[in-house]
């Protein structure tokens, strides 16, 4: 049962990924980057880490999602803009190659490193410790890194406008 839910999410979540990576339309590929940031959230609930399942379904579907988004309408150009794309081809290879890199990388890193010693227990640390962590000693850089992200924001609102303007507007 376990391990069919496990597989369930993973494909829902790697589906939505690819999917996302092969569509032309950028609204569409925004959205199926939200489902599979939730098909991770779903993994961290399936492997009992609700803190961190709970954490990317806020920052991630809710915040970021949004910011991404946001900055798509904003940022959107008519069809035009798109007449110097790179062919199909141009882009499947591209993202063979980067994707090979990814691969290359994370295999490096999962092979070189050592397994724990299974007599030594990782620490127990509870969803109330780590929210009285985060609401006490480390409460200042919680507030930095939400007035970064909206002051980010409202940078890419100020580019956009300011691209907008200088162009003369929507185009028709």
């Amino acid at each position: 049962m376990m391990t069919s839910a496990l597989i369930a999410i993973a494909l829902l979540t790697l589906a939505s990924a690819a999917i996302a990576m092969t569509l032309r339309n950028i609204i569409h590929s925004a959205l199926l980057l939200i489902g599979s940031w939730a098909g991770i959230a779903a993994f961290y609930l399936w492997a009992g880490a609700e803190f961190v399942g709970f954490a990317q379904l806020m920052v991630y579907v809710g915040a970021v999602s949004m910011v991404v988004l946001f900055a798509v309408l904003l940022t959107q150009h008519s069809a035009a803009d798109g007449r110097d794309a790179p062919s199909t081809l141009a882009r499947v290879m591209a993202a063979l190659i980067a994707g090979g890199g990814v691969l290359g990388v994370l295999c490096g890193a999962v092979f070189s490193t050592r397994l724990p010693n299974p007599v030594e227990r990782a620490p127990v640390a509870t969803v109330k410790d780590i929210g009285t962590q985060l609401m006490g000693p480390h409460a200042a850089s919680l507030l930095v890194v939400g007035v970064l992200l909206t002051v980010a924001l409202l940078g890419a609102i100020v580019i956009a406008s300011a691209d907008r303007a200088e162009t003369g507007g929507e185009e028709s």
